[in-house]
């Protein structure tokens, strides 16, 4: 932590090693572990550098400069399986993390499901994505870019008392993925944020609040005087801020809240959550989850995105498709693991999803607050009761009381209930107001009614 820092202290993000190293590494990992007698495997190296700075009330709190590196490799004898780790990259380091996971491999049982991913189903086709923007930000130009997020909050009113800062942050990395099947290749990314956190206050009480801007490229983040001024009147519409008495209402969910609820479907159609019989959704592809309304798709090559990649994590190739069309379920989230587990083919998630699109309404914030006439804006969540397994939702709350069409007051210390499998049939209108900040696109989702507990 620093109250201060000299002009001459500039850090930078450290520069990217060679494609080649890399992929020289990988070679060497995938070599060594068929000296060491592993029928097959598969390493994925990768580098990183970032710079992040935060400045409170005026002052540099923190001025951080990472640089990680790391290297993994899954080793199987048949269909025995082990794996490890290490960040070091020198050959004796990666002989030794070879023979660590060839020793757990020769102690694992067999299982019949593991291996890599077949073949046919790699990448051989790698797009750009357009995911690498380098930011040439030092230290003092981040410090500079922070105070004047934080200044732009502090000046907007003069409830504005307190601060939490004002945040510029920056990272580079190089990934690459290979396996025995021949398969080797990867990509550079780059991913860059503002945000700001202040305190409001009053007669009432003090409320806190954010903003933040996430971006590959620079150019597309929203400005530090922009971050700022809404990261403040967000905290300043807290202000006066009450209870509700228990009731059913309908709800609206904040686009930045509702991919949270779509982030939970996803979950609970993912290939782990399903072959353990550990999900709401069990058996339910072809069927109706949501109104026939809803379109969810996965569009992992879109330019500049924050969840695009050309291939998942085993080297499968990604493309476009539905998940959820016409309020039916399309498709399941699975790895190769999983896929073979369900006696299904791998739908290129292995680490995740890339992309989701919920299909927006015609519906703008104001008219979906019109709609909504008399219920709840949720604007933000804490907690995280939710369970996989049965659908059971519950969490505390705060955001807005809405009567005929109108916002009222802010409220808090609220708790909301449902069953997610009735909440997603209980949606009524998907909002225009996209946030594309992260891996799932989604606007304002407006549920028929869920249990809103307070005092």
């Amino acid at each position: 932590m620093l109250s201060s820092m000299p002009t001459s202290i500039a850090p930078t993000t450290v520069p990217l090693p060679s494609r080649e190293h890399l992929e020289a590494l990988v070679a060497d990992i995938l070599t060594e572990a068929r000296a060491q007698g592993a029928t097959a495997a598969e390493a994925a190296v990768s580098f990183g550098s970032a710079l992040s700075v935060t400045v409170r009330l005026g002052e540099v709190e923190t001025l951080e400069h990472h640089r990680q590196r790391g290297l993994a490799v899954t080793v199987y004898f048949g269909q025995s399986r082990g794996s490890a780790s290490t960040g070091d990259w020198r050959p004796d380091a990666i002989g030794e993390t070879v023979r660590s996971a060839c020793a757990i491999a020769r102690y694992t049982a067999a299982d019949p499901y593991a291996g890599l991913a077949d073949p046919d189903r790699l990448a051989r086709e790698i797009p750009d994505l357009d995911l690498y923007h380098p930011w040439a930000l030092t230290a003092e130009d981040a410090i500079e870019q922070a105070h004047e997020c934080e200044a732009a909050a502090l000046a907007l009113d003069p409830r504005i008392r307190n601060s939490e800062g004002g945040s510029v942050a920056t990272h580079t990395g190089l990934s690459l993925y290979g396996n025995s099947h021949g398969f080797c290749d990867g990509y550079p990314t780059t991913r860059h944020s503002l945000s700001c956190s202040v305190i409001a206050q009053d007669d009432s009480g003090m409320q806190r609040n954010h903003w933040y801007s996430g971006a590959r490229d620079r150019v597309d983040l929203e400005t530090p005087l922009a971050v700022g001024q809404k990261a403040a009147q967000r905290a300043l519409r807290r202000l006066g801020s009450r209870r509700l008495a228990t009731r059913q209402v309908p709800v609206l969910f904040a686009p930045e809240l509702a991919r949270g609820l779509i982030g939970h479907f996803i979950a609970a159609i993912r290939g782990g959550a399903l072959y353990r019989k550990a999900s709401f959704l069990l058996d339910r592809l072809g069927t109706a989850v949501f109104p026939e309304f809803v379109n969810i798709d996965e569009r992992p090559h879109l330019l500049k995105a924050l969840s695009s990649a050309p291939f998942d994590g085993e080297g499968v190739a990604t493309a476009d498709r539905a998940v959820v069309s016409g309020g039916v379920l399309q498709g399941y989230v699975l790895d190769s693991y999983s896929a073979r587990r369900l006696g299904m083919q791998t739908t290129g998630n292995a680490g995740g999803t890339h992309n989701l699109i919920v299909e927006a309404g015609p519906l703008g914030h104001e008219e979906l607050i019109r709609q909504l006439d008399r219920g709840l804006w949720v604007t933000e969540l804490l907690g995280h009761g939710v369970n996989p397994v049965t659908g059971d939702y519950s969490r505390g709350a705060s955001g807005f009381w809405v009567e005929h069409g109108q916002i009222q007051y802010p409220v808090h210390e609220i708790t909301i209930a449902g069953n997610l499998a009735d909440m997603f049939q209980g949606i009524v209108a998907v909002g225009n107001d996209v946030d594309a900040r992260g891996g799932i696109r989604c606007g304002s989702l407006l549920l028929e009614r869920m249990t809103v507990a307070g005092e």
